[in-house]
């Protein structure tokens, strides 16, 4: 055989087998003083606690807790996340012995605003801050306050149930009776809160205050009292789901689960389903209760028609900003959940508009503004899943729960009534998804793209 075909049988085979002499060379494992990596061990879990804390996705508490270890030479680091703890595994070399250290996580109680800052000392410590002073700056964030005292809360979740009024063209007298009502149901949860009430059981009690402000005032209605002739006591009710339900990381839930993190997100998803059955509780027990004072509600099964544009519109931008303000956020992520608030409500009427389902056009709306969202979040320094949250809950099926269980209270056992108001109820859920995999999947398309735009500015910036 002649130097040609060697060389072309050298080929072949270098294009089939792997060259056992390309293996990489071994490299010397710095050594890392026990104490110190401790000590960042320590230092990320603690701000990995509190990500988790304020509904950070569990993929971005992974990622924050790498980064902070990588920034002082503490590489590779194991991380477990569930849905209420957090184990770091680390082994420094052969002749050192491995540990794990565990943390604990409460209960999540959004805070945008701590997230922001949260999110600004990883970027800070990759950037080379010192670990002495950065535990400094992690203690003052840790001890700061929630944005917002109580009333202002109080007042953000009554000016929610406005908003959705405002979304269905509802009267002035339903409008205020809504914001009395949502305000009336935060006021109890709050209390029950400082009781220690499981939190399953303040939904309840929020629900049938709702639900009965929504009962006195059909009463009114039917007697004829003055003011009273044209209130709306479903969109009461309605505005008072869609209160109910603001509050929940649905898209946390989602995204943990598409991330492939099982346990934090089936944690989540059942958290989320024990307090939406706790509502249904609620809302169901007042209006059997109604029924049984001859006050029961009048059953539509139309859905409630909307506003006009104009009030659709300030609606939803009412929506976004109450329910920013309810999660502690600054005003710069204020102003751009209100923008892709308006912007998520525009790809959603326009996807109804052109025929498209109501649940896929619900998906359309999130993926919209999740996508948009997680182009400039970073630019403008809000976290992207703060905007987003506040943009996709004027899709919140509120009407279509209230009709589905409504439903099911007054068919009494009949077959075709329960049917119909299970099929609602199954609606509201399709819808429910939609949102949730909508938003997560902006946050996943939105990703590389971002990474994409910054290079390009980041390489126009050094040429120059």
């Amino acid at each position: 055989m002649g130097a040609a075909g060697k060389n072309w049988r050298a080929r072949l085979v270098h294009a089939i087998h792997v060259d056992a002499a390309s293996r990489p060379e071994t490299q010397a494992m710095l050594s890392i003083d026990e104490m110190h990596a401790r000590r960042v061990i320590e230092l990320a879990m603690r701000i990995a606690e509190s990500l988790i804390a304020v509904g950070a996705a569990a993929n971005e508490v992974v990622l924050s807790i790498t980064r902070v270890t990588a920034a002082w030479g503490i590489r590779p680091v194991h991380v477990d996340i569930t849905f209420n703890s957090i184990a770091v595994s680390y082994h420094g070399g052969e002749s050192d012995l491995p540990f794990t250290l565990i943390r604990v996580v409460r209960a999540p109680v959004p805070d945008h605003s701590k997230l922001q800052q949260l999110q600004a000392l990883v970027a800070q410590i990759q950037a080379g801050l010192d670990l002495d002073e950065a535990r400094i700056r992690f203690h003052v964030i840790r001890r700061t306050p929630f944005r917002y005292r109580p009333a202002v809360i109080v007042l953000a979740q009554g000016l929610l149930a406005v908003g959705v009024c405002l979304l269905f063209g509802a009267g002035w007298m339903t409008t205020l009776v809504a914001l009395l009502a949502a305000c009336g149901a935060a006021l109890t949860q709050r209390w029950m809160a400082r009781m220690h009430v499981p939190f399953f059981f303040s939904q309840a009690a929020g629900a049938l205050v709702v639900t009965a402000f929504a009962a006195v005032t059909n009463a009114l209605r039917v007697h004829e009292v003055p003011l009273f002739e044209g209130a709306s006591p479903g969109i009461i009710v309605a505005a008072g789901i869609v209160l109910m339900l603001a509050g929940m990381s649905v898209v946390a839930a989602a995204q943990d689960a598409i991330d492939g993190f099982a346990l934090t997100a089936g944690g989540r998803i059942l958290d989320l389903a024990l307090l939406t059955l706790g509502v249904v509780v609620g809302i169901v027990g007042g209006v059997s209760l109604a029924q049984r004072l001859g006050v029961g509600f009048p059953l539509s099964t139309d859905p409630p028609e909307l506003g006009p544009v104009t009030m659709q519109l300030a609606g939803v931008v009412l929506i976004a900003v109450t329910v920013a303000v309810w999660n502690g956020a600054t005003a710069r992520t204020i102003l751009v959940s209100a923008l892709l608030g308006s912007i998520a409500w525009g790809g959603y009427s326009a996807a109804v508009a052109g025929g498209i389902g109501v649940a896929l056009a619900s998906a359309i709306g999130a993926l919209v503004a999740s996508f948009i969202g997680t182009l400039i979040a970073h630019r403008l320094h809000v976290p992207s899943i703060a905007v987003t949250t506040a943009a996709i809950v004027p899709m919140v099926p509120g009407s279509v729960v209230y009709r589905g269980l409504l439903g099911i209270v007054e068919a009494e056992g009949e077959a075709m009534g329960l049917i119909l108001g299970f099929a609602d109820l199954f609606q509201a859920a399709a819808i429910g998804l939609a949102l949730a995999s909508g938003a997560s999947l902006g946050l996943v398309l939105g990703a590389p793209v971002r990474d994409t735009l910054q290079s390009v500015v980041r390489r126009r910036g050094r040429i120059r």
